[in-house]
């Protein structure tokens, strides 16, 4: 049998073949390597990462994108609180507006970081191991099903990241106003200044500064617990977002995440973004006041996240299982409401509300 080509398809597959010499050899970038597979440039690949105990046994998927010319790694984790749901969705949509044929560099994007959270809906903890993933890292090797996580995120997204966001909302009892925020240290101004400016450009009206002068956790001997606290302790500029309250998957909420990153893409000069939402001058907030709980009982909230009070103003009641009222929860400081507990439940040392302060 003698077999034909037309001479356009020697055109196109010539066409095709240059183009992909141009993608891998003449900007610049190579493949990259993530859990010992390549990524091609200008390509994308999703994984599967298998974690277990020999006794239980969990996934993290994860999607890669090496873009056609070389470029600085971001590192994105979504559902590090699987009940978290507008950062997972918002991840699910970036897989198909990162297109690794415009990027400038890698992304490293972990869809859901914990998936048993997720599948099962459990606020805060893996049920696997009832352990908070966001208060292990760096996590272990060797540990339990959330440790490994921590260890893998660590070991394999967080090291490999030139800057790194961790993307959070309010779990299901908490009413969250949306906010952006960046790590701090007097000792590390470069990386904290780059860190600042990454977060102003996510463009929401509020940011946060986590102030880790003299925190036991950015000691050398001393775990980060938080997954972002531990790219900044490792000399990366950490950022995160917090937008999303009640674990409500909300569509203007997953898009304002989803153009976030991309603002933040842009700001790295990783993709020219046609749809950028200016940076406005935000609120900057140094501060923070929480108020726990000096009760069991039922909580009554008359003040919403996003509302502004004044120190001694009243924010709600807690009542016994038989409706007697037996306290009375005021501000402890003059500031805006960043989350205030959004449902009946509560126990003693909860949380109950966090008041920024606002100069």
């Amino acid at each position: 049998m003698i077999l034909y080509i037309s001479k356009n398809s020697v055109v196109k597959y010539l066409i095709k073949f240059v183009f992909l010499l141009f993608i891998q050899n003449a900007q610049g970038q190579t493949s990259f390597y993530f859990n010992g597979e390549e990524v091609k440039a200008g390509t994308k690949k999703h994984f599967n990462i298998l974690i277990t105990d020999n006794q239980d046994s969990t996934f993290i998927p994860i999607s890669v994108f090496n873009g056609a010319k070389s470029g600085s790694v971001l590192g994105i984790t979504a559902g590090i609180h699987g009940y978290e749901y507008p950062p997972i969705i918002a991840a699910q949509k970036l897989i198909n507006s990162i297109n690794p044929l415009e990027l400038e560099g890698t992304v490293i994007l972990v869809q859901i970081a914990n998936l048993e959270s997720f599948t099962k809906r459990s606020p805060f903890t893996n049920p696997i191991d009832n352990k908070n993933l966001n208060r292990v890292f760096p996590g272990k090797k060797n540990g339990t099903i959330t440790e490994q996580i921590g260890f893998f995120i660590s070991e394999n997204v967080i090291t490999k990241s030139h800057y790194f966001i961790d993307m959070h909302s309010g779990d299901a009892p908490e009413d969250l106003m949306p906010y952006a925020a960046y790590y701090s240290n007097d000792q590390m101004t470069e990386i904290s200044n780059k860190g600042k400016k990454m977060a102003i450009s996510l463009a929401f009206d509020h940011v946060i500064v986590f102030n880790t002068n003299g925190k036991s956790y950015m000691k050398q001997n001393e775990p980060s617990l938080y997954c972002s606290a531990e790219a900044f302790k490792r000399g990366i500029p950490a950022i995160d977002i917090e937008c999303g309250h009640l674990g409500k998957a909300e569509p203007f909420l997953i898009k304002k995440i989803e153009s976030s990153v991309l603002n933040l893409m842009q700001h790295l000069k990783m993709i020219k973004n046609d749809h950028l939402t200016n940076s406005n001058n935000p609120i900057i907030i140094n501060n923070r006041f929480y108020i726990e709980a000096k009760y069991q009982g039922i909580f009554y909230a008359s003040k919403k996240a996003g509302e502004y009070v004044s120190k001694g103003m009243k924010l709600g009641y807690i009542t016994d299982f038989f409706g007697n009222t037996i306290d009375t929860v005021h501000a402890n400081a003059n500031g805006i409401i960043l989350m205030i507990v959004a449902t009946p439940p509560i126990n003693i040392d909860e949380t109950i509300a966090v008041i920024g302060e606002v100069n």
